[in-house]
C-alpha cells in the first residue's frame, strides 16, 4: 500500500525539480494550483492595444480632423488666465492642451492661419475649434462667422 502514495509524491517531485517552482504546485491528480492562470487579461496582455490602458483622444501632430469653425472676439476671460485678445493669433479647443500649435485651413477658399490654444471650446454643437477674430480675418470667415475647416496639429 505504501508503493502507491509514493509513485505521486516523486512524480511532483520530479516536475518541479524540471519545471520550477510553478511546477511544485501540481497536485497528485495533475490540475494546477493557484501559481499558473492566475493572469488577470491586463497582465497576460501587456502591451497590446486592448490591455485596459486609456488611449487619449486628443489629436497627435501631423493627424487632421475636419469639421467645422466658427469666431469670437468679445472681452472676456480665457480659460488659461488673463483676457480674451482678438487681436492675436489663438483659439479654442475642447481637449487640446494650452499652448498647442494648429493651423486651420478654410476649406472653402484654401487659404491657412497657424493659432496657438489658450482656452477651451466651443460649447456649441458641431464645431470642432473656435478661431480669434484676427485668425479668423485671415482666412476669411469673418463674414459667414463659421467654416468648414481642416485642423492640423502641429506641436504640443
Amino acid at each position: 500500500m505504501k508503493s502507491l502514495f509514493v509513485l505521486p509524491a516523486l512524480a511532483v517531485l520530479l516536475q518541479a525539480s524540471i519545471s520550477g517552482p510553478a511546477a511544485a504546485s501540481i497536485n497528485s491528480r495533475g490540475s494546477s494550483g493557484g501559481d499558473r492562470g492566475s493572469y488577470s487579461n491586463s497582465q497576460q496582455n501587456a502591451g497590446s492595444r486592448h490591455s485596459g490602458h486609456k488611449a487619449h483622444r486628443t489629436a497627435r501632430p501631423k493627424e487632421a480632423r475636419f469639421g467645422v469653425a466658427s469666431f469670437y472676439g468679445g472681452p472676456q476671460r480665457i480659460a488659461a488666465g488673463g483676457w480674451f485678445n482678438p487681436h492675436a493669433m489663438t483659439a479654442a479647443h475642447k481637449t487640446l492642451p494650452f499652448g498647442t500649435r494648429v493651423r486651420v485651413t478654410h476649406m472653402g477658399n484654401g487659404r491657412s492661419v497657424e493659432v496657438r490654444i489658450n482656452d477651451r471650446g466651443p460649447y456649441v454643437a458641431g464645431r470642432i475649434i473656435d478661431l480669434s477674430k484676427a485668425a479668423a480675418g485671415v482666412i476669411g470667415m469673418t463674414h459667414r462667422g463659421t467654416a468648414r475647416i481642416k485642423m492640423t496639429v502641429l506641436s504640443r
